[in-house]
């Protein structure tokens, strides 16, 4: 069976993990609410400019082969 990847965690992580959970009192529910609800929103930040870029490349092409047609 395959190792898990371990993923390096850096001091730096450490400090976030203490200062996120210290913004929540100390309650480890609503530290993983707020993980959450981050989560979401940079997952919707990112549906959004997945669908920008094929907007935009789907422009370019239509430019590009008018380009090529004149």
């Amino acid at each position: 069976m395959a190792e898990p990847a371990s993923f390096p965690f850096s001091p730096s992580y450490e400090q976030a993990c203490d200062r996120l959970i210290a913004m929540c009192n100390g309650d480890p529910r609503s530290t993983i609410k707020a993980l959450i609800l981050a989560n979401e929103y940079l997952e919707t930040e990112l549906s959004e400019l997945r669908t920008k870029a094929v907007k935009l490349g789907a422009t370019a092409r239509r430019s590009r082969q008018r380009d090529d047609a004149a």
